[in-house]
């Protein structure tokens, strides 16, 4: 699994671009490859969950969604994770 955490800006691109994001992540919630995510309760940033395979899913992941390159919106951190109570 992955671990992305998302930090947010006050730019209003972020809004904008987020109604498609949340698309997306739902096709990939029923796909079976992202576990949860949701913004932090100050909207401060978000955390989202992958469970894919290896690094080039993940990243292709990314890469498909322009979210993450709009502005207002920066990868904070992205992390491999192995949970032991799933």
């Amino acid at each position: 699994m992955i671990i992305l955490e998302l930090s947010f800006g006050d730019e209003p691109d972020r809004l904008a671009a987020r109604p498609a994001h949340r698309e997306r992540l739902q096709a990939l919630h029923q796909e079976g490859r992202l576990v949860m995510a949701g913004p932090f309760a100050d909207d401060s940033g978000a955390m989202l969950i992958f469970d894919v395979p290896d690094a080039e899913a993940f990243a292709a992941i990314v890469a498909e969604d322009p979210y993450y390159r709009t502005p207002g919106v920066t990868i904070a951190s992205q992390r491999e994770w192995s949970p032991i109570v799933r």
